[in-house]
């Protein structure tokens, strides 16, 4: 089985497809479009994307590749995110000058880098940034990534957990070119909505799941493309599309909406621990 993900490897995606999928063949891809491509053309059979991040928000790319494409949420993951402080071999802390890393792993780490008064530079990726650094060949040179990354090109780590809050989870979505039944345990849905600009309309468009006592877990808006100030509205729900309940609420949901779509019905991640 061949997964896609985003980034170098030893990049957090990938390791997040570890994590989830097991032991299997992964294919990096530049950049987001690539992944989706990926999955498309059949070169992957499919891929983890991530969707959000528990303190930095949304990856709004990610919700209109997911709008563009004709594909399928299958699964989710979540991801404890622990940054590293990577530098070459032999160099201390105090010869760093600057630290390189993707701007969102900068940015989860930016009360260390300041105590240090060490400069943030961004780069495209935080396993890529590990990978420019062993290029460089430079000491006063740091990079922010994950422990795969130092071991897969030779580093070493001279900090672990540098994020300045311990609560940094990213979710992860599997992207597939079929729907997959969420068998067993809890199923989680996602779908995307538009509705007509009127008073009232995204109140009588939740109302449809407080009526049936269906729990919303996120909800999403995006600007519509090629008209100015209307929306998109991406909604997470439990439970599966086919339950009875859940069907109702999308019919009486498809009354208001100009466009609805199940982007899938999935599995709810839980964490092994808790099982």
């Amino acid at each position: 089985m061949r997964i896609a993900f985003q980034g170098e490897p030893g990049a957090y995606s990938e390791q997040a497809v570890f994590g989830y999928f097991g032991a299997v063949e992964t294919q990096p891809c530049e950049t987001f479009d690539k992944v989706f491509d990926a999955v498309s053309s059949r070169s992957a059979e499919s891929a983890l994307i991530p969707i959000e991040n528990s303190l930095a928000g949304s990856i709004h790319q990610n919700y209109d590749l997911l709008l563009r494409h004709n594909l399928h949420i299958t699964g989710e993951y979540l991801l404890r995110v622990r940054h590293c402080l990577i530098a070459a071999p032999g160099v201390t802390a105090a010869e760093i000058c600057n630290v390189i890393s993707h701007p969102q792993a900068l940015g989860q780490c930016a009360d260390y880098l300041r105590a240090r008064g060490w400069q943030p530079e961004a780069v495209y990726d935080t396993a890529g940034s590990v990978k420019i650094l062993k290029e460089s060949g430079s000491r006063h040179t740091a990079a922010i990534a994950s422990r795969r990354a130092a071991d897969l090109y030779g580093m070493e780590i001279l900090q672990e957990g540098i994020e300045d809050n311990p609560e940094n989870f990213t979710r992860f979505l599997e992207i597939s070119r079929s729907p997959r039944p969420a068998e067993g345990g809890e199923a989680k849905t996602s779908i995307v909505f538009t509705l007509k600009n009127t008073p009232g309309a995204l109140f009588k468009a939740l109302s449809v799941f407080a009526l049936r006592e269906i729990d919303l877990t996120k909800i999403e808006s995006r600007p519509l493309a090629g008209k100015p100030w209307e929306y998109l509205f991406y909604v997470d729900f439990l439970g599966a599309a086919e339950a009875q309940t859940a069907r109702r609420a999308l019919d009486h949901l498809g009354e208001y909406a100009v466009m609805l779509r199940v982007l899938g019905s999935y599995p709810r991640f839980v964490a092994k621990e808790n099982k």
